[in-house]
């Protein structure tokens, strides 16, 4: 519940108070005409310039004002009232230290600001765990069926649906880290930092990046089959799994060094403004989506003229894909973009963003099962000839089970004993 809670129902407001950089006004710079535009009327009150080593005032990015203190000191101010439309717990303080070389540190302590929710908001965010826990239960239990079902159908093993069934598989383990994330992490063991949840932090993102990487191979398939007129005999199954499998890998390595000498703090989970370590896996992920998108762009194109009149199985399979790739790719770029994404202040558009973010974030692997795989026409019908098969199987050991059994029974024995007392 906690990771849900700072990763994906309120991403824009408890986590802030975290992962802030301070923007540091010094009070020798500014004049005190520019001073009324720059500071809060709490900070002029208190804003007053002394000799020796000290802090100057400063407003952090929150909007907390820091006044003046001397080097050494911890300086506690009340938690914000209001933060994008939340109301907080004034209360309780936040904390900053004056470092001895008359800097402020980069972070204040916000984990005692905690926000106070109506009981209708709780209602909202507990509704909105529960999507997201039912959303990835269906997910998974679709994604392994369907996993099977590539497993065990080898006629229909082209390379085409062998890049469908690694999707499904990027998608299983993605959505299987997910469910060890929420069994594993709390608040203590994100301040703890430990080694193991940083891995796990770290794990859950690789299988986040192949995801896209699988959904960019589905795309470079397409493009090569349909607008390159390439034969797809030409590509091979090892091109697929090192752009899959293979390039997400030292991404995340380069990610987690990023992280490791930056922003090594919360398990790796979040980011702190003007920290932009997250953008080294986060960047390639966009770009390969802009990529599919051109591919998609061309693909489209070229389906609707050079393709129309055919009616060829190969090139109705390939319509088919093409529809199943235009459908998806929307859904997960949507889906991520959702993360840059303000709602606003507003109560109503932050709950139906919740929502909306919720349902797509834990439908996906369940919209990717459905698409390439239980709609798949090649799968349907290899699954409807092992159907036929296996009840003609059974009949027929039904038939000679029951042929087997006629000499033996009790009636027949006793029919031919009487049509043989009745001969003699």
């Amino acid at each position: 519940f906690y990771h849900i809670w700072s990763t994906i129902i309120l991403p824009f407001e408890a986590t802030l108070f975290q992962w802030s950089v301070l923007l540091i006004l010094p009070c020798n710079i500014y004049s005190a005409t520019n001073l009324p535009n720059l500071l809060t009327s709490d900070c002029k009150d208190i804003y007053n310039c002394h000799s020796g080593v000290f802090c100057n005032t400063s407003i952090d990015g929150i909007g907390t004002c820091w006044p003046r203190s001397s080097a050494g000191e911890v300086v506690s101010r009340p938690c914000p009232e209001f933060l994008y439309g939340v109301r907080y717990n004034t209360s309780n303080n936040v904390y900053r230290e004056c470092l001895a070389n008359g800097s402020w540190a980069m972070k204040g302590n916000y984990s005692q600001c905690h926000p106070i929710l109506s009981e209708e908001r709780k209602l909202h965010y507990h509704i909105a765990v529960i999507i997201n826990y039912l959303g990835h239960c269906i997910s998974l239990g679709a994604l392994l069926v369907a996993f099977i079902l590539f497993m065990r159908l080898r006629s229909i093993r082209c390379l085409r649906n062998i890049i469908h069934w690694n999707l499904i598989t990027a998608f299983i383990l993605r959505n299987a880290t997910w469910f060890v994330v929420q069994l594993t992490m709390n608040p203590e063991v994100h301040e703890s930092n430990v080694i193991w949840c940083r891995l796990v932090t770290a794990a859950y993102n690789y299988f986040h990046v192949t995801n896209f990487f699988w959904m960019f191979g589905e795309g470079c398939y397409l493009h090569t089959a349909i607008v390159l007129t390439y034969s797809t005999d030409k590509l091979r199954k090892w091109m697929f799994i090192c752009i899959g499998w293979c390039i997400p890998f030292p991404i995340i390595v380069a990610w987690a060094i990023g992280k490791l000498y930056y922003d090594n703090e919360k398990c790796w989970f979040g980011k702190r403004a003007g920290v932009y370590t997250d953008y080294i896996y986060q960047g390639p992920m966009i770009l390969v989506l802009l990529i599919n998108f051109i591919f998609l762009f061309n693909i489209v194109r070229i389906l609707m003229t050079k393709l129309r009149a055919s009616t060829t199985s190969e090139t109705i399979q390939y319509r088919k894909a093409v529809k199943a790739t235009l459908v998806l790719l929307p859904l997960l770029g949507i889906t991520y973009m959702l993360f840059f994404v303000n709602p606003g202040e507003d109560e109503i558009s932050q709950i139906v963003f919740i929502y909306f973010n919720s349902f797509l974030e834990s439908f996906q692997g369940f919209f990717v099962s459905v698409f390439y795989c239980f709609l798949n026409s090649e799968v349907r019908s290899a699954v409807r000839k092992r159907w036929h098969r296996w009840q003609d199987k059974h009949s027929i050991r039904a038939r000679v089970a029951r042929a087997m059994s006629i000499p033996t029974s009790p009636t027949r024995v006793s029919f031919h004993s009487i049509k043989q007392s009745s001969a003699v």
